[in-house]
């Protein structure tokens, strides 16, 4: 009896060794892998994390740094200029005058008074072109003023070689104005070109000029009017009419004088004035 139940409290201690045993073979597996796996866990971690500095820093705002981010430029379209067609003009030839060329069928008289010779001019250059004018009635309707570019100025009956305010006489202006009153194109110009004038007789047209004497030298004098105006003047003042030029002439009418003076010496005489003229068409 005694011996049974030794045998039973033996069985026992080997059974509770043997699960003593059991248990402390896992427990401690367990235990000893668990910190393995902690520290898995925990470098897996610190290797994401420094492996992505960057992209943590950029998707976690702080209220110390800004967002930084990069801008991905925007392609813009851009408009190309159409070029404008442009066109060249085509030059045009200028005519060529002839060497010479003369107008027929003017005719001059003597002046009715010693200084209407403008007047004079003025109603021939007007019968070549089929327009009758009496001398008197065309000088008695000029303006009559101190400025010679407004009206005649002085004594129509004076002796001539005289500057204003004395008797004087009358520019291309007045003259030119009354002549259209008739029905002429008529035109007052200064500085004009031997080439137009050139071209006026060419085309068939006498010109009215303003010289000195019977195409002499002069000397241009500078003249203020009581309306404050200042225009050339000079002593004997004279106009005649234009009607023909050749390499080295011009033909004048000069009343019921015709004749040639060298074209040195006409460019000369109408100078002194600044080349004033009446013409056709202006």
């Amino acid at each position: 009896m005694m011996q049974n139940k030794l045998s039973w409290v033996l069985g026992l201690v080997i059974l509770g060794a043997a699960i003593v045993g059991l248990w402390s073979f896992m427990g401690g597996n367990v235990l000893a892998s668990e910190p393995a796996i902690l520290e898995t866990d925990l470098t897996a971690s610190i290797t994401m994390e420094s492996s992505q500095p960057e992209r943590a820093a950029l998707s976690t705002p702080t209220p110390f740094l800004p967002v930084m981010y990069t801008a991905t430029p925007t392609a813009t379209a851009t408009a190309t200029a159409t070029p404008t067609a442009t066109s060249t003009p085509t030059p045009t030839a200028t005519p060529t005058l002839p060497a010479s060329a003369n107008i027929y069928g003017i005719y001059g008289r003597w002046s009715a008074y010693s200084l209407d010779c403008e007047s004079r001019s003025a109603v021939d250059w007007a019968g070549y072109f089929g327009v009758a004018i009496n001398e008197i009635t065309f000088f008695n309707s000029l303006p009559v003023s101190d400025n010679p570019d407004r009206g005649f100025v002085g004594n129509v009956h004076a002796p001539w070689g005289q500057i204003p305010p004395s008797a004087y006489g009358v520019h291309a202006r007045p003259v030119a104005k009354l002549l259209r009153k008739y029905g002429l194109d008529a035109g007052a110009v200064k500085n004009m070109s031997w080439d137009a004038l050139r071209t006026e007789i060419t085309a068939g047209r006498p010109v009215i000029v303003w010289v000195i004497g019977h195409v002499e030298r002069g000397t241009p004098v500078p003249y203020t009017s009581s309306d404050g105006h200042t225009t050339t003047v000079a002593r004997f003042q004279h106009t005649v009419i234009v009607t023909g030029y050749s390499a080295n002439s011009v033909t004048i009418v000069d009343g019921a004088w015709v004749y040639s003076r060298s074209k040195n010496d006409f460019l000369r005489s109408w100078g002194v004035l600044g080349n004033m003229a009446v013409i056709m068409g202006k």
